[in-house]
């Protein structure tokens, strides 16, 4: 149509971006509003949570083919880019949600598989840096999220740029036996570690419950990967899934593994999780959904 910029054209808003505003479809959260500063509120909506419930909120965020890929173990191709086609709204997306998190939690593996990256929100989506660090100013939150990473056997490089940088406070969570690997390690800079009480597994309580009280934590966020995600469901601590379905037929063959969101425990058909819907978003053909998991709900209805 032709004419100036429409109300919600991203141009008109400010939004220092060429995304266009995601479309709802539908939203049934619950909760006060978020005070998104005004270009992540053109281009996501309204962001609710429900109140705090005397534990800090457990969110993840992961992206997923049609038929439910969601890596590429393939030199080149491990990163979520190439399951969304490095959609821009799921950046986006993941920067907002980095930047209401209080700390982020992620495997060794993911860490391996992106040796360089930070897990802030200015990484994710760098064109909304000014914006997630204002919603971080009014929500009182530090600069970045703590993160946290999860390593039964303390294989991490201490060299690379996420433990020698200033960026984001780091904490790494592993076994007895890693923490030895850790201390041993040739390292210019002291890794922060904190041991849990297991053997050569990390339950997730004790991934909870090494992430320091102080400041107050409201909301943890999980991004990967899907051995993370599968220890989380299963302890039925997960409370919210925010997922990306790229409009992609990935395919398995048998030769090689392709994961899903999901590995390490079975759930169904004797533990179901039953997510109830909470919102659907779309920009062009890519989907993105919010479930909620409300404790042991073992049945649809």
């Amino acid at each position: 149509m032709a004419g100036g910029p429409s109300p919600n054209d991203p141009a008109r808003a400010g939004i220092p971006t060429p995304l266009a505003p995601l479309e709802t479809l539908f939203d049934a959260t619950e909760g006060d509003p978020l005070p998104l500063p005004l270009p992540l509120a053109e281009l996501y909506g309204v962001l609710r949570f429900p109140p705090p419930a005397g534990r800090p909120r457990v969110l993840a965020s992961f992206a997923s083919t049609i038929d439910g890929v969601a890596a590429f173990p393939s030199p080149g191709a491990v990163g979520g880019g190439e399951v969304t086609g490095a959609s821009p709204h799921d950046r986006m997306i993941l920067g907002l949600l980095r930047a209401v998190a209080d700390v982020v939690v992620v495997g060794a593996g993911t860490v391996r598989a992106s040796p360089r990256h930070r897990w802030t929100a200015a990484r994710a989506f760098p064109p909304l840096r000014a914006a997630y660090s204002e919603l971080r100013e009014r929500l009182g939150m530090p600069p970045a999220p703590l993160t946290v990473i999860v390593s039964a056997r303390g294989d991490l490089d201490p060299t690379a740029p996420l433990f020698r940088g200033d960026e984001a406070p780091v904490l790494v969570v592993t076994t007895r036996a890693g923490a030895a690997t850790l201390a041993g390690s040739d390292s210019e800079r002291r890794i922060a570690v904190a041991t849990a009480a297991g053997g050569t597994s990390i339950p997730a309580a004790e991934i909870l419950g090494a992430i320091p009280p102080r400041p107050p934590v409201r909301r943890v966020l999980v991004e990967g990967g899907p051995h993370l995600l599968g220890e989380m469901l299963a302890a039925r601590v997960l409370d919210e899934l925010f997922l990306t379905v790229a409009p992609q037929v990935a395919g398995r063959d048998g030769r090689s593994d392709r994961p899903g969101i999901v590995a390490g425990h079975a759930l169904a058909p004797d533990r179901p999780m039953w997510g109830a819907l909470r919102s659907v978003r779309r920009a062009g053909d890519h989907l993105f959904l919010r479930y909620g998991f409300p404790g042991e709900r073992v049945s649809p209805g």
